[in-house]
């Protein structure tokens, strides 16, 4: 997990989003425990309340939740609802961004996607 002091992105958030992140890769099984407030503090030396504001963002989004006798853990279907999410708001957000910044510089659909396939082409894993 890595995080930028220089962002404008606050700290939790950042937090959040790696733990997000580790889900979607794997690193974070559903029904696994998830990193406690104190080990991501250590780990990225910010003030525990930080960590536990980034974790508590994961918690009302319902990716984590606290178990009985346990730390927090990556609830079931936590990885759909993230998957979805980011198709939704932010892949979205990414491609009005493209089309208005491709049209500003008289890119056509047509070059567009040939950009895009080139950049999919040299994905090592691509299962395209």
């Amino acid at each position: 997990m890595k995080i930028s002091f220089d962002s404008l992105i606050p700290v939790y958030v950042q937090i959040a989003e790696a733990i997000e992140d580790d889900i979607i890769s794997g690193k974070l099984a559903e029904g696994s425990a998830a990193y406690s407030q104190l080990i991501i503090a250590r780990e990225l030396s910010v003030n525990p309340a930080t960590a536990a504001k980034g974790i508590n963002v994961l918690v009302t989004k319902g990716i984590l939740e606290k178990q009985r006798g346990s730390s927090m853990v990556v609830t079931t279907g936590a990885l759909e609802r993230l998957l979805k999410e980011r198709r939704d708001k932010g892949f979205h957000e990414l491609i009005v961004n493209l089309v208005s910044e491709a049209a500003k510089i008289n890119l056509s659909e047509t070059e567009v996607i040939a950009e895009i396939k080139q950049h999919y082409a040299r994905i090592p894993s691509n299962n395209t």
